[in-house]
């Protein structure tokens, strides 16, 4: 049986999950004598916060700022992101902390790959990768690699050199890139290989002492040589093709960077694996989109449609009527919450068919999701300053 099934036989609840999270955590500290931090954004759910942000920097700094440990190891799943965020938490926990390990078993692309760099060592299982580092710019109303962008303008430069001109197409094309806009697509792919190449160089090569065929002492040069190479075909959209394209472990070998099969220990292996579940069950079963956890702290975003009508000054509310949209078909369910211990209340809204807040914050659609409304419930309290009676 695997673990999705096992975890999905146990009927765990949102709250379970969460908390078997934390449980997993402790257990891959103790085998490890490290510090983990688990980060995770819901791939694939349409909200803007999913990617690498500098919110996300400032919630890992406050998580780790105080921790002792010297050994940190990042569990990290992410779509991308901002580069200037991957920057800042790399620069934040290689100042904070001796050693760095990133784990990963799922995808860690984009801006994800660059802060993963920023480590010591690399665990990976079968089914993490990596993604290329091109960065995705905006020209006008098309979104698209500075890598192509870069290469186009270079081809059509030698173009011009050559024959005295471009054709009518390419230079109508040309002409809607401004001299800003040019810089900004340059600045936005070196920025990527800049900070790629000063991490390897430091971290990831610095047990790198001799060469492992002539028994050469490695220079510092050759480190940096060697770095500008990798930072260079991770940058390289036309051997990648898509900027979204897994690069695994085979694959980021074949450029010349070390990693560690993590399935080669299969008691660290089924942790990072049933980790990995956990986060899937989260993300499908609720609404939450982004967790960030250690053994201590944990932060699990939500993001749920809900509309409250019938608004009353914070004193005088008696009830709400809120909209709750399901996240899997879009349904939307219309439920009530109130603030006195009257039966009346209860009398007239089952009378119109609408169902009360649930005692357990869990509200089931037709099509057999279940939505946690948690979150909501914190936001109504939090708001009105009153208790949901139930």
């Amino acid at each position: 049986m695997g673990f999705m099934s096992e975890y999905i036989n146990r009927k765990l609840g949102i709250e379970d999950l969460e908390n078997e999270l934390i449980k997993l955590i402790k257990t891959y500290n103790k085998l490890r004598g490290a510090y983990l931090v688990v980060y995770a954004g819901a791939i694939g759910k349409q909200i803007p916060d999913i990617p690498l942000n500098m919110d996300d920097y400032y919630a890992i700094y406050d998580m780790l700022r105080g921790i002792e440990s010297k050994k940190l190891d990042f569990y990290i799943e992410t779509p991308g992101g901002s580069g200037e965020a991957a920057e800042e938490i790399g620069r934040f926990i290689r100042d904070k902390f001796e050693n760095i390990v990133f784990v990963i078993s799922g995808e860690s692309k984009s801006a994800g790959t660059i802060l993963a760099l920023s480590g010591d060592e690399i665990l990976m299982t079968r089914s993490g990768s990596l993604g290329p580092i091109d960065a995705q710019i905006r020209i006008g109303r098309t979104v698209g690699s500075a890598y192509d962008y870069m290469e186009w303008i270079n081809e059509k430069k030698v173009e011009a050199q050559k024959n005295k001109m471009l054709n009518p197409f390419d230079a109508t094309m040309v002409a809607q890139i401004s001299p800003s806009e040019l810089k900004g697509v340059y600045n936005s792919l070196e920025f990527a290989k800049d900070i790629v190449k000063e991490w390897i160089s430091k971290y990831k090569f610095k047990d790198w002492t001799v060469t492992e065929t002539r028994k050469i002492p490695v220079t510092d040069e050759m480190k940096r040589k060697k770095a500008e190479e990798i930072a260079k075909e991770l940058t390289n959209h036309g051997r990648w093709r898509s900027h979204g394209r897994s690069l695994k472990i085979d694959d980021l070998e074949s450029i010349g960077l070390r990693i560690k099969r993590l399935d080669e220990d299969e008691t660290l292996a089924e942790i990072v694996y049933r980790i990995q579940t956990i986060i899937r069950l989260i993300f499908s079963s609720g609404t939450n989109y982004k967790i960030i956890a250690t053994e201590n702290d944990r932060l699990f975003k939500q993001a749920i449609s809900a509309g409250m009508t019938r608004p009353h000054p914070r004193n005088e509310i008696d009830l709400l009527e809120i909209d709750v949209q399901c996240q899997k078909c879009g349904r939307s369910h219309k439920i009530y919450a109130k603030f006195v211990n009257k039966a009346q209340i209860d009398i007239d809204y089952k009378k119109k068919g609408i169902p009360p807040f649930p005692k357990d914050n869990k509200l089931i659609c037709d099509c057999g999701f279940e939505m946690d409304l948690s979150g909501i419930q914190k936001d109504v309290e939090s708001k009105t300053g009153k208790k949901i009676i139930r």
